[in-house]
């Protein structure tokens, strides 16, 4: 990806080019777009605004970041529109999975959060775009084109444009990996779960391992990203926009004190 290809453009830009004939330069094919979000009415919003336009068909939808996998490979859909915090299996996540299974489908993440780390991470998980959900319709439209035609797009309501750039340019220099990008698939989705308050006794069991197993890979992730404690993991989660704000259910004391 380069800086250079990242559309930024104004809302009045958005609007002038939203209104011309033939915007989309699809040559009439429809772009085929797969919503998830974990909220319904928003899910059910976005595919009655979507399918009011002629050259988008909305192929599906899906609630977390499991089924987006499930449903991407399934319907191979060109842009899956995806949420960045949701239960389970967080967007990221999602978004690096389906790219990994299903390389032809671009993503575009949809999200409230605008800090750098943030879209970074986006961009590190291989999403081609990035909109925020204060952004006009139109905007959405264009940032949907956009990925759809091998390009980056950010909203132009994304401040701090140049850390992504910073990025980009190191992405595209092959820089080495380092805290998040370390860990193995398995180890985001753990992660994730601990900072959502789970035991390892429940983390075991939403992923079908044991408990040996969850305490492994605990160890390597705290090993990975510097981290002292599960405390310092679910602070670590939360400044990387993996979970939400709300506060994590307790979990046993001893598991606490284990770190």
């Amino acid at each position: 990806m380069e800086a250079s290809n990242a559309a930024r453009p104004t809302s009045s830009r958005a609007r002038e080019a939203a209104a011309r004939p033939g915007w989309t330069r699809t040559g009439g094919t429809r772009i085929r777009v797969l919503i998830v979000d974990d909220h319904a009415i928003l899910r059910q919003a976005l595919r009655h605004l979507l399918e009011t336009r002629s050259e988008i068909e909305v192929v599906g939808d899906a609630s977390n970041g499991r089924e987006a996998v499930t449903e991407a490979e399934k319907l191979m859909p060109d842009v899956v529109l995806m949420d960045m915090i949701m239960p389970g299996l967080n967007g990221l996540e999602a978004t690096r999975q389906i790219r990994k299974r299903v390389p032809k489908s671009r993503v575009l993440i949809l999200t409230g959060y605008m800090e750098d780390e943030q879209i970074i991470s986006a961009l590190r998980a291989g999403a081609s775009g990035y909109v925020v959900k204060r952004s006009e319709v139109d905007e959405l439209l264009l940032g949907i084109q956009a990925v759809y035609r091998g390009n980056t797009y950010f909203s132009s309501a994304i401040s701090g444009g140049d850390a992504v750039n910073q990025y980009l340019w190191q992405a595209k220099n092959g820089d080495g990996k380092a805290g998040y990008d370390l860990l193995t698939s398995r180890e985001r989705e753990v992660l994730q779960l601990i900072a959502e308050g789970l035991s390892n006794q429940k983390i075991g069991e939403e992923l079908f391992i044991s408990v040996k197993t969850v305490e492994a890979h605990k160890a390597h992730i705290m090993s990975k990203l510097h981290a002292r404690n599960r405390t310092d993991l679910i602070r670590y989660a939360l400044r990387k926009g993996l979970v939400g704000l709300d506060a994590p259910p307790d979990v046993p004391e001893s598991e606490q004190q284990a770190g």
